[in-house]
């Protein structure tokens, strides 16, 4: 599960810091992005097309979502699903999407960029980048570090962030404070104590999701609009407000 270094952004404070931990959600939808803050979500990192880990959202939902949270919203830049490795072209529309983004209010940038050997591509280094697809993880730390960025969120390189603990804990250590390691994927109420604990990572990211039905009354069985044959379009996943709180629970009481 490929996951994005990130960098605090200008109005990312201190928000759901208060009992040590910050929780940051990730979500496509503005109910999804209500429902992180009432459940007590620090930040949010919105995007398009999570079943692709993520990608560009539309300046239209990022507007609106401003509007109607106040935790900072940081911002996926990414042109399409798939691995890290970006043509000329897409360059250029990562940048217009930079701009667009910060033009209506992102508190903060979500991208990455690798080489084709798989190692940090520093000419595109001015915001955030891919991490967990790296050849070396260590390596990469220390370019980050010296590049000035402030966070890197990753799964240990793994799956998820408990099968991938003993990677996060060494960069954790090697990290001493001067980049936050933020552990992300596959993080539930079951796991999330023992990822904390055997982390000592001061963050998490996560989705909180659930399906939810949607409120269509006619619905045409024979008719698709796309390839998935696995999941139904008249459920929707958002994100859910007892998740969050949940797992914003487990983590204050590992103080």
């Amino acid at each position: 599960m490929e996951r994005r270094d990130r960098k605090r952004g200008s109005g990312a404070g201190n928000a759901g810091m208060g009992d040590g931990f910050l929780m940051e959600v990730c979500v496509d939808s503005v109910e999804s992005a209500v429902n992180a803050e009432r459940g007590g979500a620090g930040r949010i990192e919105l995007c398009a097309g999570l079943m692709e880990g993520g990608t560009t959202p539309s300046m239209g939902l990022l507007q609106v979502v401003k509007q109607c949270v106040r935790v900072p919203v940081f911002v996926m830049i990414r042109p399409r699903g798939g691995d890290f490795l970006y043509s000329d072209r897409e360059l250029e529309v990562m940048k217009a999407d930079t701009r667009l983004a910060k033009l209506h209010g992102a508190d903060g940038l979500v991208f990455g960029a690798l080489t084709e050997d798989g190692r940090i591509d520093t000419e595109l280094c001015t915001a955030l980048l891919a991490f967990d697809m790296v050849h070396d993880p260590l390596v990469a730390l220390e370019t980050l570090v010296s590049l000035g960025f402030e966070r890197v969120l990753t799964s240990g390189c793994d799956s998820s962030a408990l099968e991938g603990l003993p990677l996060i804990k060494r960069l954790t250590e090697q990290a001493k404070g001067r980049i936050v390691v933020v552990p992300g994927g596959g993080i539930t109420e079951r796991n999330l104590q023992r990822i904390l604990e055997g982390s000592g990572a001061p963050e998490f990211h996560c989705s909180a999701r659930s399906a939810r039905d949607s409120g269509m009354k006619f619905r045409n069985s024979s008719v698709a609009m796309g390839t998935s044959l696995s999941v139904s379009e008249y459920s929707l996943k958002v994100a859910d407000v007892a998740k969050v709180r949940t797992l914003n629970a487990i983590a204050k009481n590992i103080l």
